[in-house]
């Protein structure tokens, strides 16, 4: 994900991704026939599917792209200074952190207008924001110990309504089940916040350097940078349900659900599906590309962050 510093960084981790053990599951990446090619230019990176399109953030252009997915067409942009850590739909808006102003925008998705700034910046350049039980929520950097603090933005009034404090060097947030799921990459923590009290209700060790991370499946996933495993954690009783050698460790990467699957990519590892039913890797291509990845109508959506360009690929 994008290398643009804010805050205090968590260490990187020094080991190098590896792929999976069993080449039978692997593929080159060239063998790959995305349906459509869109050309951004920059370094396309964090990904946001809305009901009729794409947006992708372009740190090196400070811009926020939209990418039609009627027409497989680039359908204009919006300024943002160097949008980070993560982007998200909801309320009829994008939410763009920024690690230019440091803080939280907010653009109109019909009028493609910024309508909000919120005084929240990022705690780190790589994060991520969520929306859910009618709010925003993403961790900001703490101002007055090491704990981060994640904060519950309202659609409404574009104010901070909660601050909760989250275990130190925590930096992405996801959405589901009712509650708001924090990892830390500094302790190796996936942390439940229920999202009608404001309180951390659960901690769940996980595997090393955990920090971006999807919901699916009645379960959390979390992509950790320090083993190349994937946790995977029960939404329900928040107990670790298995672990899962992808091979993928390593700085950046992205993780996605859909189609009955977890999606993750990593540099020179583009794509990686495992199957939730098994707990198994199932496919991981191989090569040029990768750093963001979702699914969403239809097709599985790729950053090539070093080329340039967004794939959109078939699902099979």
């Amino acid at each position: 994900m994008c290398l643009c510093g804010v805050g205090v960084r968590a260490q990187a981790p020094t080991v190098k991704a590896t792929g999976v053990s069993d080449p039978k599951v692997q593929r080159p990446m060239a063998e790959s026939r995305p349906v459509a090619t869109f050309r951004v230019g920059g370094d396309p990176d964090w990904m946001a599917v809305t009901p009729d399109a794409v947006w992708v953030t372009v740190d090196a252009r400070n811009a926020v792209v939209r990418l039609d997915a009627r027409t497989n067409k680039v359908d204009g942009e919006v300024t943002v200074a160097k949008p980070c850590s993560g982007l998200a739909a909801g309320f009829g808006s994008l939410w763009v952190p920024s690690c230019g102003d440091h803080d939280l925008v907010r653009v109109d998705l019909r009028t493609r207008k910024v309508v909000a700034r919120i005084a929240a910046g990022p705690a780190d350049s790589e994060g991520g924001i969520a929306v859910g039980a009618g709010s925003v929520w993403m961790v900001t950097e703490s101002k007055s110990g090491p704990d981060g603090v994640l904060v519950r933005i309202g659609p409404l009034t574009n104010k901070v309504a909660a601050r909760i404090r989250v275990p130190a060097g925590s930096y992405a947030a996801a959405f589901g089940g009712g509650s708001v799921w924090v990892t830390s990459t500094g302790q190796n923590l996936l942390t439940r916040v229920d999202a009608g009290t404001n309180k951390v209700v659960s901690e769940t060790k996980v595997g090393k350097g955990p920090r971006f991370l999807t919901v699916g499946g009645g379960s959390v996933w979390t992509l950790n940078q320090g083993d190349g495993t994937v946790s995977r954690v029960s939404m329900k009783s928040g107990r670790l349900l298995a672990t899962i050698r992808a091979g993928l460790a390593g700085h950046g990467g992205e993780i996605a659900y859909g189609v009955g699957a977890v999606w993750a990519t990593l540099e020179g590892f583009p794509m990686t599906r495992i199957d939730a039913g098994t707990n198994r890797v199932t496919a991981q291509w191989v090569g040029k590309g990768g750093d963001s990845i979702r699914v969403g109508l239809g097709t599985v959506w790729l950053t090539d962050y070093d080329g340039g360009v967004v794939w959109r690929v078939g699902v099979k």
